[in-house]
């Protein structure tokens, strides 16, 4: 192994450590240097599928991007899926590979570290510089003796640590005193610099708190980060989901999102964000919602049993009346299996119920089988012409009944096919398909958009003022790496890995 390191842990989660890796990433590729992102174990339903298959967090894939890079299976080797409190899917390469109860641990550990040490290793190799994402806290001494995903990794790297604390969150000086004062001498050896996330206001007011926190703790604060508000930069999971904000002035166009408890790949529906004519909510209750033009059902990591708490909190009623007015509804995966008329799960590879009833929108069914499906995949809008890219992650086999196919595929894990995708009806008032990031293609997004303002009365708007939404994360990649810059001490950061703080001048 060459590659030198660096590793980025945090005092909790969702205080900014992803956002904060994919920024080091970018400042360090822009300066030329060879780097990669690396996170052994991940716990998120916001996945991302490989350019060769196999699916990996979402954060690992955005970091990819950030440092110019296709993502790979060794960025993420283990990926955990929640599926309930105490269950989740096991993901290992890229691959399911069993379910995992809390009580099966030592199991879990014995498969998934000797390939975390693998795909370390070979990235090693390729890299001059891996910039590591921790997991959680990094005082969680509860659990030293069964992490594969802190301390552990920084041993196996040789890592120098960063830890970052969200002040926005309150009790920034006892999170960041307190992590220290837990670990162990060993750990508290490696903490090279802490970094206060997520500031507002006047940094001199600060000036006192961070004196009192280098002198508690012996590590020096290596800066202070405004708050960026919305940094355009896809996120790990849905801990950041605001649910249930209203409706912009101006914005004809009213969509919401049901924020199901195991929400996945919520990341389908951020492209609405950037349209002039949008209003995007993320709602969990109906009685939230208000007046609506859409309602989007998105991906699940448990379908049934999402679709129980959706009809448990009103939202079948909501939907049907939503219907009745005219409004439209949009499925992608989960969402657009419980659209269908049945959902089968004999084998119980999502749930412990063998079958239950759609929601009757759509003419299909599905039925879960055990080999799912992690691919990327593109092809044509049929009635526009247009084309559609994305990725599926699913293990629900999908039968359509009758004509309503809205896409026709070319491609799917780089393999040429000539298959009907998805279904809908002909006033395009519902809409559902297995396909991820759909809407990040500026051209349908805005046809999509359009056929909505052609039923409200309203003229349609050219799609040259939407990007395409790689070029709207590039953006934002290289200001939060700006950002960096301005505020952190990057000259202190370069040389902890050995590079010459005039490299990332550029």
């Amino acid at each position: 192994m060459n590659a030198r390191s660096l590793m980025v842990m945090g005092t909790a989660s969702d205080v900014g450590k992803s956002v904060v890796v994919t920024a080091l990433c970018r400042l360090f590729a822009n300066a030329g240097i060879r780097v990669a992102p690396f996170k052994s174990q991940n716990m998120s339903n916001n996945a991302a599928v490989c350019t060769s298959g196999g699916e990996i967090g979402r954060a690992q894939a955005v970091q990819a991007e950030a440092c110019g890079l296709e993502p790979t299976v060794d960025m993420n080797p283990v990926l955990l899926k929640p599926e309930s409190d105490r269950s989740c899917q096991v993901v290992i390469r890229g691959q399911a590979r069993f379910q995992m109860t809390t009580r099966e641990y030592d199991r879990y550990r014995e498969h998934a570290w000797p390939e975390i040490i693998s795909s370390y290793a070979r990235l090693a190799e390729q890299f001059d510089v891996i910039v590591i994402e921790g997991a959680g806290g990094a005082a969680e001494v509860n659990l030293r003796n069964r992490d594969i995903a802190n301390w552990s990794v920084a041993e196996l790297a040789d890592a120098p640590v960063l830890i970052v604390a969200d002040i926005d969150k309150g009790g920034v000086l006892a999170s960041l005193v307190g992590t220290i004062a837990l670990l162990s001498p060993s750990e508290r050896r490696r903490v090279k610099g802490l970094i206060v996330n997520k500031f507002r206001g006047d940094p001199a007011l600060l000036y006192d708190g961070l004196k009192i926190i280098e002198q508690n703790t012996g590590v020096p604060v290596l800066g202070v980060l405004p708050h960026a508000g919305n940094l355009e930069i896809p996120e790990e999971d849905g801990a950041g989901l605001k649910t249930g904000t209203k409706p912009a002035a101006g914005r004809p166009i009213a969509i919401g999102v049901v924020v199901f408890p195991r929400i996945s790949n919520y990341t389908d529906f951020e492209p609405f964000l950037r349209e002039p004519d949008v209003s995007l909510q993320y709602v969990e209750n109906p009685e939230q919602a208000g007046a609506l033009d859409v309602i989007c059902l998105p991906g699940t990591k448990s379908t049934i049993a999402d679709l129980i708490w959706l009809r448990a909190r009103g939202w079948e009623e909501f939907i049907f009346a939503h219907h009745a007015a005219g409004g439209s509804v949009v499925g992608i995966c989960g969402g657009y299996q419980m659209m269908g008329r049945r959902i089968a799960d004999p084998d119980h590879i999502e749930s412990g119920v063998d079958e239950a009833i759609g929601l009757g929108l759509l003419d299909i069914e599905t039925v879960f089988e055990g080999e799912k499906v992690t691919a990327r995949s593109e092809g044509v809008h049929i009635v526009s012409g247009l084309a559609i890219s994305g990725y599926e992650i699913h293990c629900g086999r999908i039968t359509r009944f009758g004509d309503n196919a809205p896409f026709r595929m070319r491609t799917r894990g780089g393999r040429s096919l000539d298959e009907f995708e998805g279904a809908g009806t002909d006033n395009d008032r519902f809409l559902g398909t297995s396909i991820h990031g759909l809407f990040d293609s500026p051209r349908f997004r805005r046809h999509f958009l359009n056929r909505l303002r052609e039923r409200k009365g309203l003229g349609p708007l050219d799609v040259t003022g939407s990007e395409d939404a790689h070029a709207v994360r590039a953006r934002a990649y290289d200001r939060f790496s700006q950002l960096l810059k301005t505020h952190l001490d990057v000259s202190a950061i370069a040389a902890l890995i050995g590079i010459s703080p005039e490299r990332l001048d550029n």
